[in-house]
């Protein structure tokens, strides 16, 4: 069952979404050669903690950290360590908020210093997909338009999308349903309605969509070692065009 949330509500939740935009401000700042992951995550918890709300991801599963920390070909799920951030990489931050009981997520993936021509294409037809998905998010739309319009621009760009992990959901609770793929057929899924709150987060992969999770038991990778990016935004369906709620 998808929950429609009243206005009051999806304040709520931007609130909670603001505070993922500002952790990601000053985490745009941090990300330079050098800088560990453990250090980020330093970061991040401090700076949601300060404002009064909870890491999200933080104990989650048994999850050990605020922040999702993806270098490279790591997909998503990364675990933030004494690892140092290279020249080059590309690294993808996913952020979880609760404040007073609702919910935020986002995701970005930054350059570390001066990356590729490749690394920017990755970047840039990533974060796109994820506009081009918001772009459908519209009343009267069905909810796989949104995921046929994301598959559709990556793979015209030589991109994969990553098929086992999905959007989903957002309110009361991190992943409600409906879960939101980034692949599949038009027209198909249930109806958008005004009320309606997802975390719409396009994966994107430079060779295969296959992906494989590590020993830690989260850290998921790209199969053939190829790079991934990853952005997230959530939104709420509004009157009109999609409200981004983690966006300042």
């Amino acid at each position: 069952m998808i929950i429609i949330k009243s206005p009051r509500e999806i304040e709520q939740l931007k609130r909670s979404n603001i505070i993922v935009a500002e952790v990601f401000r000053e985490l745009r700042r941090a990300v330079s050669p050098g800088v560990t992951t453990q250090e980020l995550d330093r970061i991040t918890e401090e700076m949601i903690l300060k404002r009064g709300a909870v890491p999200a991801f933080k104990g989650y599963r048994n999850f050990p950290a605020s922040l999702c920390v993806s270098i490279n070909e790591e997909v998503v799920h990364g675990i933030p360590g004494p690892m140092k951030l290279k020249e080059g990489d590309i690294v993808s931050l996913d952020v979880g908020v609760n404040l007073h009981g609702y919910f935020g997520d986002a995701a970005i993936t930054l350059p570390v210093g001066e990356a590729d021509q490749g690394a920017k294409r990755l970047l840039e037809v990533t974060e796109k997909a994820l506009h081009i998905g918001i772009e459908m998010a519209r009343v009267g739309n069905r909810l796989y338009d949104i995921s046929h319009a994301i598959q559709n621009w990556v793979e015209s760009k030589g991109f994969s999308v990553v098929k086992d992990f999905v959007g989903h959901g957002i309110g009361k609770s991190l992943h409600e349903e409906p879960q939101v793929p980034n692949f599949g057929s038009p027209g198909q899924g249930p109806r958008l309605e005004k009320g309606m709150v997802f975390a719409l987060e396009p994966m994107v992969n430079e060779g295969s969509y296959e992906v494989r999770i590590l020993s830690d038991g989260w850290t998921v990778v790209t199969a053939d070692g190829k790079r991934s990016a990853h952005f997230e935004h959530s939104i709420a369906i509004t009157d009109g065009k999609a409200e981004i709620l983690s966006i300042l």
